[in-house]
Order: C-alpha cells, then structure tokens, then sequence
C-alpha cells in the first residue's frame, strides 16, 4: 500500500506554484499559494521539523533585535 504524507504533497505543490513567473498569477492564484503555505505551516508546526524551524527563526530574531538595540 502505497502512502502520501500531505505535509510533503503540500510542500511539492508550493514549490511547483512558487516557481512559476510571478507577472501571469491572478488575484484567485495568489490566494490559493496563501491557503497551501498557511496548511503547509499548520501540519509543520507540531513536528520535531516544524519545532526545530521555529526554534531557528526565533534564534534569528532574537539576533536581529539584539543588533538594533546596539
């Protein structure tokens, strides 16, 4: 039996959507790449994957916020 993780289908579709020209997307288009990254984002999230992005941008900002304090 043949099984799909939908977190990894919806990671192929973004980057087959995101890497099409931006000038031909409608407004439809853009909205429906919003919806996919944003449920791409919820099935990531709870992950130990999605737990370590995190933890990495909240390193980054925490780096960025320090640099503009100085």
């Amino acid at each position: 039996m043949l099984t799909i993780n939908v977190a990894v289908l919806l990671a192929v579709i973004v980057f087959v959507r995101l890497r099409r020209r931006t000038e031909a997307r409608s407004r439809l288009d853009e909205k429906v790449t919003v919806i996919l990254v944003l449920s791409l984002g919820v099935l990531l999230a709870p992950t130990p994957a999605g737990e370590w992005i995190a933890g990495v941008l909240g390193q980054l900002a925490g780096e960025i916020t320090q640099a503009s304090k100085e």
